[in-house]
């Protein structure tokens, strides 16, 4: 009902463009003062933590409240600019991207689908942060939700900007192989899973519905207005995009250095040695960490020498696709079940895979 409304809206406008396109979301002036606010609350604490001459427990205080201002600001200045590029990804589809175009490219059958899905993280360089709203965009657009999973996973692991910093960090061999490898194919095997019988009302919030009717008719008058006109259009949905995201990646930013800076990283680095031990220790600093996937092989390399090949791989696969800022900013997009399903089932898989390497392949 939402959807239809949207679209003859659209329709009656003639021949002005809306002021918010289709499927984009608008947002109170008061969020954006919000996200403000919050930033500059976390980097005063840094600076009001760093008091001297304070008792023992207040110190400590001190101290914690000064690691997490310095690890909340590292996460979420790492994370906007790429946020920012998502963001104007996201404009540039709604704008210049018409459904017909994109369904005339999305093989139908759902292996292929998936797979196209996957690929196309080659063409987009969006970390895990910039990819969550270019992938509701695509679902506004009509991707199918097997395909757009599909991107969603693998985009973060395969933009060219993280596989030339792999190959800088590990050089052509097993791990950059490895990462890419199994990140298509984890990707593919998760998006093949939504693509048994998944609704997009069952899986999707109403923002990341498909917006089918008058889609045609929309599409057609965003191609007849004045480019100056679609470029400003670009940039109103790309900032209220960045807004609305950012208030997610806000508080996935503040979880995230809030567990870094209360729990010692000594407890998961202890636990290197292992078939699965090391796996798992690996894939919980991942999430805790929550690194940019633009960064995180520099930081892989660091343990490589004290843990398995295994739990490395497991880092550079798992880290991109689950990490706590993009759980938080995947509920702006999915129902709460279908965020565990993105959670589990890549958890699964990356776990098996990086077992069966430190069990059976001499890496």
């Amino acid at each position: 009902m939402q959807t239809k409304t949207v679209g003859a809206s659209l329709v009656a406008k003639g021949d002005n463009i809306p002021s918010m396109l289709a499927g984009a979301p608008s947002f109170a002036t008061t969020r954006r003062w919000r996200l403000i606010f919050f930033v500059v609350l976390a980097g005063s604490v840094g600076v009001l933590g760093r008091a001297p001459n304070l008792p023992g427990p207040l110190a400590l205080m001190s101290d914690r409240l000064h690691m997490f201002s310095t690890i909340f600001q590292g996460i979420f200045i790492e994370a906007v600019p790429f946020l920012l590029l998502g963001t104007l990804a996201s404009g540039i589809v709604e704008v210049f991207v018409n459904r017909e175009e994109l369904a005339r490219y999305i093989p139908r059958d759902a292996v292929r689908g998936v797979m196209a899905g996957a690929v196309l993280g080659f063409c987009f360089p969006v970390c895990e942060c910039g990819v969550v709203p270019l992938a509701r965009r695509l679902f506004n657009k009509g991707m199918p939700l097997h395909v757009g999973i599909a991107f969603l996973l693998a985009a973060p692991a395969l933009n060219p900007i993280v596989i030339v910093s792999t190959y800088t960090a590990f050089g052509f061999g097993h791990v950059l192989l490895a990462r890419i490898g199994l990140t298509v194919l984890i990707a593919v095997i998760c998006g093949l899973v939504f693509s048994f019988g998944a609704r997009p009302e069952r899986v999707l919030l109403p923002a990341a519905w498909p917006v089918l009717a008058g889609g045609s008719a929309s599409d057609a008058l965003v191609k007849s207005a004045p480019m100056a006109q679609r470029l400003s259009q670009v940039v109103t949905i790309a900032a209220d995009e960045f807004f609305e995201m950012g208030s997610y990646l806000l508080v996935g930013a503040a979880l995230a250095s809030g567990l870094q800076a209360l729990v010692p990283q000594s407890l998961l680095l202890g636990l290197s040695t292992g078939p699965l031990l090391s796996v798992l220790a690996l894939l919980v600093l991942a999430v805790v960490l929550s690194i940019c996937s633009t960064v995180d092989a520099f930081i892989a390399l660091a343990f490589a020498g004290s843990f398995t090949t295994g739990s490395v791989v497991a880092f550079l696969v798992f880290g991109p696709m689950v990490d706590i800022k993009s759980i938080v900013m995947y509920s702006g997009v999915f129902k709460r079940r279908t965020v565990g399903y993105l959670v589990m089932l890549p958890l699964l898989l990356t776990i098996l895979a990086a077992v069966f390497i430190n069990l059976n392949l001499n890496w």
